[in-house]
């Protein structure tokens, strides 16, 4: 019982801290931070290069900005003005400057804690998320079975969504 609570706990602080970094590294020999967060998104502004391209430049509520050429992004940007929004982004040291880009935009989900998801998806979700460890293996040598997998998984998902359950009567 420890060792699902200590996974639980585990995957839950990893979906609750913002932003996530997902990944990182290097990008044209450039130091690369890939990341996503909930902001409000206050306003959007449009330049046009010198080279007649658009370039597009979102400002959250806390002051942030982050730019992007993309259109389509732009223009999902423009749409979700003013409203709470998920971003995923990316930014790039050169030299002394770090440059932020908009790698995509989506409305947020509700504010109320989700209570408009299926606790049963919801369980499945973090089962799958904590499948390494219930495994056994973070890098696992050998593929697992279906069936063996589902062995492994469902029981942990019932004991996750009846958690769910309890705190959202409770």
């Amino acid at each position: 019982m420890l060792c699902c609570q200590v996974i639980w706990i585990a995957v839950v602080q990893r979906a609750r801290s913002q932003p996530f970094t997902r990944s990182g590294g290097r990008r044209d020999g450039y130091l690369v931070a890939e990341m996503e967060k909930l902001v409000v998104l206050e306003e959007l502004r449009t330049f046009e290069t010198r080279g007649g391209n658009q370039r597009y430049v979102a400002r959250d509520s806390e002051g942030n900005e982050y730019t992007t050429f993309r259109e389509a992004i732009g223009n999902a940007a423009q749409a979700l003005q003013g409203s709470r929004v998920r971003i995923e982004y990316h930014e790039e040291e050169r030299g002394q400057y770090t440059n932020v880009y908009l790698d995509k935009v989506e409305p947020a989900p509700d504010e109320d804690g989700g209570n408009d998801t299926d606790p049963e998806e919801a369980a499945w979700r973090t089962a799958v998320d904590a499948a390494p460890w219930l495994v056994g293996e973070s890098e696992p040598q050998e593929e697992v079975p279906p069936d063996a997998l589902y062995d492994k998984l469902k029981p942990f998902k019932e004991k996750v969504a009846e958690d769910i359950k309890e705190d959202d009567e409770g």
